[in-house]
């Protein structure tokens, strides 16, 4: 690992030193990619810039976003050329910039997509199996320690499980509704339950440090149903209307713009396979908080614990590059 820590600091310059001959040879050359402002979007973005430096040669410069900046500037000024991690849900704009052929969606960076619902710990799942359904939960309340563990208010998680909860009777099958004040206190309610080996029942999302550290089971509270989901997410909803969905997955995207894909062929194939499995994700964000690591020493332990994955993203010269240095 420190190996390629070290690689982070003489690739930029040796990238740069080189540019112009590699472009000449019809290689990678000037590459901008978008930085989310977040511990994952960060990593992955490290991540990336290593392989674009040192195993295609490009010239990066990483630039610092957010979603909707980054789909703004993708709008205005068709840059940066990559952007990971583009939360869809969070970027109304990006369906037009895409069915304008501005901008192409190369992959999902989350295998499985932004992760919510109803969660218990994999130990608790293990020792009564009828936990995984929430069926099984709301005939053992006390199995669960009969708490479910709400979000607070004003986040969009909250408005739907307070209908869910009315939906699926919690109280009146003996599970009392905790309301969480923050998203910390939430996660620390997890860390607690663990430490105690004690059970816990409630709603969580993913990929986050916390399913990285604590190993959950997510909990069958019925078929997806995006139409059905739509009306649980109003705070407002007729009583009557509100019913049994499981939560959506959230497409979270890698975005590249036309002209890159057409400039930088070879270099968008990569960003075409760069997908995450959602748990190597947990784990990684789980290792970097307990290290309080950087965003470039995340990105090493991901090359280090999962090299041959990235690996299985790039074409041959790539790889025998990335090969010199892993």
């Amino acid at each position: 690992m420190n190996k390629i820590l070290s690689v982070f600091g003489v690739a930029a310059a040796a990238v740069s030193m080189n540019v112009s001959a590699a472009s000449a040879d019809g290689h990678c050359g000037d590459v901008s990619i978008g930085a989310m402002g977040w511990a994952s979007g960060e990593s992955i973005t490290a991540i990336a810039t290593f392989v674009l430096e040192v195993g295609y040669g490009c010239n990066v410069t990483v630039v610092p976003t957010d979603t909707v900046p980054a789909v703004t500037s993708l709008a205005e000024n068709g840059q940066p050329d990559i952007v990971p991690e583009v939360w869809r849900n969070s970027a109304p704009v990006y369906g037009e910039l895409e069915s304008a052929g501005k901008v192409i969606t190369a992959s999902n960076v989350f295998a499985n997509g932004g992760e919510e619902g109803w969660w218990v710990p994999t130990w608790l799942v293990e020792k009564h199996p009828e936990l995984a359904t929430l069926d099984g939960i709301l005939a053992n309340p006390d199995k669960v320690g009969a708490r479910f563990h709400n979000c607070p208010v004003g986040w969009g998680c909250r408005v739907v499980n307070d209908n869910l909860k009315v939906v699926h009777q919690l109280d009146a099958n003996g599970i009392e509704v905790f309301d969480h004040g923050s998203g910390a206190n939430l996660g620390a309610s997890i860390a607690s339950a663990f430490a105690d080996k004690e059970p816990w029942f409630g709603y969580y999302w993913g990929p986050t440090a916390v399913l990285g550290k604590y190993k959950m089971t997510k909990v069958d509270i019925g078929a997806v149903n995006a139409e059905q989901h739509a009306i649980n997410q109003k705070a407002d909803a007729d009583p009557a209307a509100i019913g049994v969905s499981g939560f959506p997955s959230a497409p979270v995207l890698n975005a590249i713009t036309a002209d890159f894909a057409s400039r930088e062929p070879a270099v968008a194939d990569f960003i075409r396979q760069m997908s995450f499995p959602n748990d190597v994700i947990s784990s990684m964000l789980a290792w970097k908080e307990e290290n309080n690591a950087s965003a470039d020493e995340a990105a090493a332990w991901v090359l280090t614990n999962h090299g041959d994955m990235v690996m299985s993203w790039v074409n041959d010269k790539a790889k025998a590059k990335l090969a010199e240095r892993l």
